[in-house]
């Protein structure tokens, strides 16, 4: 009888040891398999493509169409850089651009031309970046004048953020390289990416290639606090160049030479990281009880072809960073981008991009299958 359960325990023993055995062997062959096809991946790849290329790998493809033709301006008008896109309530289109000035242009929601605002305005010098709030005022961010604008929705000036240098001995050049920034103040900006709002009216600012920093005020224009420095801990920003808000007030930065997306909470407490999405260039969040974020890993506007050929795509996220899918690819014709510039998400699956090297606008419709992800993109 003892030797029979002896036996018997020997035997469970050894099972349970051989299940263990295979499990740990499956594993294994799982992780060969994934480094296998990290491998054959990254396969011929300059060590420039590698560092350029998105960390994040078999991200489904989301199919896509782009519209053709879709903005419709005036004889003997042209867009420049599409360095701007966003859009109103009522679907109406903002663009702006730099072209031999900067300029704003409204559009309506067929694409025709509706007006220009802010013809000559003081504040326009070198397009960045357009928003429209919930109450549908416009907001240029203007890098060269180190202003941020605040027009009404009938085209006038209702608030200003920063302040522009005076140029009564010509505009100033650009520091060098060895030169340290000047301290940053409350109410002024070095070269201005973005801005934001919370539910609140709260306004963010990035601030931007001379700052590394982003800046929060009040519904009024009150600075209230500020956050980062140049660096690459966490918490700190090398070139933020565009950010988003998200329904609870969080804040998210593009941290564009740190190749990552940096989250901030309401105060601007660093919260966490991002990085498997390459160089964000632009970011977008939906509105809605689900909401997505839209990070493009732009090719860059130098038209680099070897950087090109491993950058371009656009990534769908939930704001917990995971990736939900991607689309699109670096290119000139209809449905590839040139450097995507900005994004603007009103629509989950209708979304504007605007892009510097082919100087345009395109409207893309994406059909997600399932989960918000299909097997292939519909347009290159």
């Amino acid at each position: 009888m003892i030797e029979s359960l002896s036996a018997d325990c020997v035997n469970e023993v050894l099972m349970k040891r051989l299940l263990q055995f295979c499990f740990a062997a499956v594993v294994l062959l799982f992780a060969l398999a994934n480094f296998a096809r990290a491998q054959t991946q990254t396969a011929g790849l300059t060590s420039a493509q590698m560092n350029a290329k998105a960390k994040a790998q078999n991200v489904p493809e989301i199919p896509f169409d782009s519209a053709p033709n879709f903005l419709k301006l005036p004889p003997n008008l042209y867009l420049g850089e599409g360095i701007g896109v966003a859009s109103n309530s009522k679907g109406h289109v903002f663009v702006y651009t730099r072209s031999q000035q900067t300029r704003l242009f409204e559009f309506d929601q067929k694409g025709n031309f509706v007006r220009e605002i802010g013809d000559g305005l003081y504040g326009f010098l070198f397009a960045h970046a357009v928003r429209v709030d919930p109450q549908d005022n416009i907001w240029a961010v203007d890098e060269g004048t180190n202003m941020v604008i605040k027009f009404s929705p009938e085209g006038r000036v209702a608030m200003l953020l920063g302040r522009r240098q005076e140029a009564a001995e010509g505009l100033l050049a650009t520091p060098a390289q060895n030169v340290p920034v000047p301290p940053a103040q409350p109410y002024l900006f070095n070269r201005p990416t973005d801005v934001g709002w919370d539910a609140a009216g709260n306004i963010f600012v990035t601030d931007g290639y001379g700052n590394s920093r982003v800046v929060k005020y009040d519904k009024n224009g009150r600075f209230i606090t500020s956050a980062g420095t140049k660096g690459s801990a966490s918490g700190q920003l090398n070139l933020p160049h565009s950010m988003a808000t998200d329904a609870k007030g969080n804040v998210y930065v593009a941290d564009r030479t740190n190749r990552r997306i940096q989250v901030f909470d309401n105060d601007l407490t660093f919260k966490a990281i991002y990085d498997q999405v390459g160089a964000p260039w632009a970011l977008c969040i939906t509105p809605g009880p689900h909401q997505y974020l839209y990070s493009s890993n732009s090719n860059p506007d130098n038209n680099n072809a070897e950087i090109a050929a491993v950058t371009g795509e656009i990534y769908k996220m939930e704001l917990d960073g995971t990736i939900v899918g991607k689309f699109g690819n670096a290119g000139k014709q209809l449905g590839a981008f040139s450097t995507v510039h900005e994004i603007d998400c009103r629509n989950e699956n209708e979304l504007l991009v605007s892009e510097i090297t082919s100087w345009r606008v395109q409207k893309l419709s994406l059909h997600p299958a399932g989960n918000g992800a299909g097997k292939s993109a519909g347009a290159r």
